[in-house]
């Protein structure tokens, strides 16, 4: 199934988001509203013809620090974040097939009766047909972050950006919700990001973006969730772009 011709400056984006968006201020860890919603915003960003690969985080379901403090080993800890994962993917899978968005989940853990294992080729594949590709499972391995594996699937599937969506619209030389003073970078580097220790993701995501030349654009998820995804990636001054050295 072939989707329309691209209207958006970018061929083909990795979408990275939170847990947190499937959840909709309720106690529930999947609110199927907010899973809806979300999906009905990836399907119109879908149908301008742009093709999508989707991570995924698990925090709405586990956070694996809060039970480290505990004393739970960091490599259980991790399996089970994994785990998460395939959960919140497999329920917005479903959400985009309800919305007649076709979508397809990958994972990177093995776990055949539920989900196809994630090979490079099946992803290109996938995403050649229409098809919307959610990557689950991180990158198979613990100490690791979804931002790693949002970077590496960006990589391996040739992305033009990696598109990150957090709480607030952008990079900030320091925590804007704490502080009211703090100053948004509306344009970065790889380096000045790493150098500046801008915590918005890990340094291994940024330095295999940086390798592979994939710029990062990091925007507030409530655009996406207003169905307004568009409108970033065709002014991206909205949020902030990382590129270049």
């Amino acid at each position: 199934m072939l989707h329309q011709k691209n209207t958006l400056p970018y061929r083909r984006i990795l979408l990275k988001l939170s847990g947190e968006m499937l959840v909709n201020g309720q106690l529930q860890a999947i609110d199927p509203h907010a899973c809806h919603n979300l999906a009905v915003s990836i399907k119109a960003l879908h149908s301008t013809g742009v093709d999508i690969g989707l991570v995924i985080g698990g925090g709405n379901l586990f956070r694996g620090m809060n039970f480290q403090t505990m004393g739970m080993r960091r490599t259980p800890a991790d399996q089970i974040g994994m785990l998460a994962t395939l959960i919140n993917g497999i329920a917005l899978q479903q959400a985009l097939e309800n919305c007649q968005c076709p979508a397809k989940v990958l994972s990177a853990i093995e776990c055949p009766k539920i989900a196809e294992t994630y090979t490079w080729q099946r992803a290109h594949e996938l995403l050649n047909t229409g098809h919307v590709v959610i990557f689950v499972g991180g990158t198979g391995n613990p100490y690791f972050t979804t931002d790693t594996a949002a970077a590496l699937r960006a990589s391996e599937i040739s992305a033009d950006v990696l598109i990150k969506a957090t709480k607030v619209d952008g990079i900030y030389n320091k925590d804007p919700i704490k502080y009211p003073n703090a100053t948004k970078y509306t344009t970065l580097n790889y380096s000045q990001m790493l150098a500046e220790k801008l915590e918005i993701m890990d340094a291994t995501s940024i330095a295999l973006c940086r390798s592979n030349h994939i710029p990062i654009l990091v925007f507030n998820m409530e655009l996406l969730r207003q169905g307004r995804a568009q409108e970033i990636l065709n002014n991206p001054q909205m949020g902030t772009l990382v590129s270049g050295d």
